[in-house]
């Protein structure tokens, strides 16, 4: 199959700042999109400077005592912020080996009394003790803010290369003060013998885009290509790993493609895999069933050049057809912490949790 990958591409930003090689970016764009799901950007906006400090703290970030990791614990928040300690998560029935801590944009939520329930899954971040790791917290927030800008200059670059007005998708987002982008720090130990090379079970992103800082130098992150292998992708420095997510996916009725992709836990006697994912998320009202992207017959062509992928091995994010943005990624949000559901989300917990807290949760 000629449209089959066994490599991601690595596409230089660089190239969209002079309108003589503006174009054959969005050329190598529009491959990246229908094709794989997934490119290296290389030569980007954000800040090294503020990438390295990031990363500089990410060690001493899980380092902290553990009382007050806990004082910060995801279930204390509706929002689904704060931290989660290891093997908290399960995929396909295996458990996520995997430590992380949740942070957001700042946002202060719309939800009140009578509302939807989804509008409760925005708000306001659970930061740790500032006095214990002094200057992590504006480093966060000033990186979140940079990459977020990013996504908004890529997604315009996105609907050009779909044959779109650039301003296409503008549609799907909310002024600035409605809108939260997801941002995870995840530490994957090495694996110690004892338990299976899981580090996430293979799953897709919610949302439209994903950009992924590799924050060391570890393999790990694989896709799975259209023919159902599993292809490694390999840290690059200097770049984000972008890729592409179920909302994406179905507001282009299957013209992007939205990859199932999974982490490998480091090798027995390895030193940690740490990552940084930012999650760029669309309105929570928006309803993309109700969405009609009128594509150029040529570019719709591509796809039917492109085919099928065989049955992949994830399968969440499967609503969009029927509900809010919102109410899906809130679905996908109790199903992974149920104890967060239980506590701020009685109701829902009681439908995909009738038995009560499970011993085994899907990640995703």
């Amino acid at each position: 199959m000629a449209a089959n990958f066994s490599s991601v591409p690595v596409l230089d930003f660089a190239l969209v700042s002079d309108n003589a090689t503006k174009a054959e970016f969005i050329l190598q764009l529009r491959h990246a999109l229908i094709n794989v799901g997934f490119l290296y950007l290389n030569n980007h906006t954000v800040s090294q400077k503020v990438t390295n400090d990031l990363i500089d703290y990410i060690p001493r970030l899980f380092d902290l005592p553990q009382e007050a990791k806990n004082q910060i614990f995801m279930a204390n928040s509706p929002h689904f912020l704060g931290y989660s300690k290891l093997g908290a998560e399960f995929t396909k029935g295996k458990t996520d080996y995997r430590e992380q801590f949740d942070f957001a944009t700042p946002h202060e939520t719309q939800w009140k009394p009578g509302a939807p329930e989804h509008l409760r899954l925005w708000g306001p971040s659970q930061w740790p003790d500032e006095n214990l790791i002094p200057g992590f917290r504006n480093t966060m927030e000033i990186y979140l803010q940079q990459v977020q800008a990013l996504s908004y200059q890529f997604i315009n670059l996105l609907a050009e290369a779909f044959g779109l007005p650039s301003d296409a998708l503008n549609k799907f987002y909310d002024t600035d003060e409605l809108m939260q982008h997801r941002g995870k720090v995840v530490k994957y130990p090495a694996n110690d013998g004892s338990l299976t090379d899981q580090g996430v079970g293979p799953h897709y992103d919610a949302g439209f885009l994903t950009f992924l800082l590799t924050a060391s130098p570890h393999r790990g992150l694989q896709v799975q290509n259209l023919s159902g292998q599993w292809i490694d992708v390999p840290p690059i420095p200097g770049t984000f790993i972008v890729n592409i997510g179920k909302a994406l996916e179905f507001v282009t009725r299957g013209l992007a493609r939205a990859t199932s992709h999974r982490v490998l836990s480091p090798p027995v006697g390895s030193t940690p895999r740490y990552s940084v994912p930012f999650f760029q998320n669309i309105s929570l009202n928006a309803r993309l069933a109700d969405e009609v992207l009128d594509f150029p017959s040529e570019i719709l062509q591509l796809k039917q050049l492109r085919g099928d992928p065989v049955q992949t091995d994830s399968v969440n994010f499967a609503e969009f057809d029927r509900e809010p943005s919102g109410k899906v990624n809130l679905i996908g949000r109790v199903k992974s912490h149920p104890d967060v559901a239980q506590r701020h989300y009685p109701d829902l917990f009681d439908q995909y949790f009738p038995n009560g807290l499970p011993k085994q949760v899907s990640a995703y």
